[in-house]
């Protein structure tokens, strides 16, 4: 069995991850911000049916050098699952991209001094699928970039890309490639494994609170988080993911087609999910008065699909539908009372 760094445990897709490596009897350090924090993974992950003797943490920052050394020495892998990822984007476009790009570089380079195997990097679609010559609908692979000089995209997206190449950078400096793998999911849904999910269900929360009069004329290729923490513990020690992107989607679902699978499923919150999509030329004029607005306007009018046929055949695991993840996301936000049926 192997002792594996995973950064930002408390995450949503970490907590996922580490369960699934402690169920598979590994040993697993968890890097928090905080010693409380720490405490509610351990309690989470316990009433999952984690063995949580073999879990410890520490206290790490992205943004400092203090205490990488110690977190990854006598590691065997790394899994970077921690990145800033906000609800609201700065106004600066490269705002996040110093956290993002310096934090991936400060723990790669830790965990390749201290001789790791393997580290596994979270990376993103967002880093794979916006580029201006990408329309309508297409199909995008490990091979393809987002621009992150168009000024359409989001700060996020732009850190998102940045950050992965400069990676992929260091790491042919290096002479590492094949000591790294990436992996980029799209919008990640599924179970949240208690009541801290991040950003990540927040389409789904507000979709099933009716916070949407009308719905943008968005799509996103969609993933279970059960399969995506699968393929990073599957890319983790596999021959066939050294030096690889590893695209992690699914189908891909509008918000009108999320809705709808909630419709359906939910049916007590029918009257509170809308259907009624807002058309794109009306999105990009009031995106001119609302900054929330104005980060999505590279998603109208396209349609991205994920080549992914190729992580199957490398790991075995096989994406389940989307609209299984939308399910499962909305039942666990009922579960823990994040969204409760209207009256």
């Amino acid at each position: 069995m192997a002792r594996i760094l995973v950064t930002g445990i408390s995450g949503f897709i970490a907590k996922h991850v580490a369960l699934q490596l402690l169920q598979g009897g590994h040993d697993v350090i968890g890097t928090v911000r905080s010693a409380d924090k720490g405490e509610q993974v351990k309690q989470t992950l316990a009433r999952h049916g984690a063995d949580v003797s073999r879990l410890s943490f520490l206290e790490a920052d992205l943004m400092r050098d203090d205490g990488w050394a110690d977190a990854v020495a006598g590691c065997d892998y790394v899994q970077h699952l921690a990145s800033p990822f906000p609800l609201e984007q700065p106004e600066d476009r490269e705002g996040l991209v110093p956290a993002a790009r310096d934090g991936v570089l400060r723990v790669v380079g830790a965990a390749l001094d201290a001789g790791v195997k393997r580290v596994v990097v979270t990376s993103s679609l967002a880093a794979v699928m916006y580029h201006p010559d990408f329309k309508g609908k297409f199909e995008a692979g490990p091979e393809d970039w987002s621009d992150p000089d168009w000024k359409a995209i989001s700060p996020y997206i732009v850190s998102k890309t940045r950050a992965e190449m400069a990676l992929w950078e260091a790491l042919e400096a290096r002479g590492a490639r094949d000591r790294a793998s990436v992996i980029n999911p799209g919008l990640v849904l599924g179970p949240a494994l208690d009541e801290r999910f991040g950003t990540s269900l927040s389409v789904v929360e507000m979709l099933l609170k009716g916070a949407y009069p009308a719905l943008p004329p968005l799509c996103f290729p969609t993933v279970d988080v059960r399969d995506l923490a699968a393929l990073h513990v599957a890319a983790m020690d596999s021959p066939n993911t050294a030096g690889l992107r590893l695209l992690a989607g699914a189908d891909t679902l509008s918000m009108k087609e999320i809705a709808m699978v909630l419709k359906e499923a939910f049916p007590a919150f029918t009257k509170k999910i809308p259907t009624k999509e807002m058309p794109a030329w009306l999105v990009r004029f009031l995106a001119n008065f609302d900054k929330t607005l104005k980060s999505i306007s590279a998603d109208l009018g396209r349609r991205r699909i994920a080549k992914t046929a190729y992580v199957t055949e490398k790991t075995g695991i096989a994406f389940r539908p989307a609209r299984e993840a939308v399910e499962a996301a909305a039942e666990s936000l009922i579960a823990y009372g994040i969204v409760a049926p209207p009256n």
